[in-house]
């Protein structure tokens, strides 16, 4: 749990920064960051 809030902004950081270079992978980035937040949260809360 502890590592995943530690990642947390690290990932925020280079999505960010991802974003920033390429506005095209906006859509990508929320998916998959949306898709990975969904499972962390069914794996964790079941």
């Amino acid at each position: 749990m502890m590592i995943h809030l530690a990642l947390a902004p690290l990932v925020a950081l280079v999505a960010g920064i991802l974003i920033l270079v390429m506005p095209r992978l906006l859509n990508y980035i929320v998916a998959v960051y949306l898709i990975v937040i969904g499972i962390l949260g069914l794996v964790h809360g079941g």
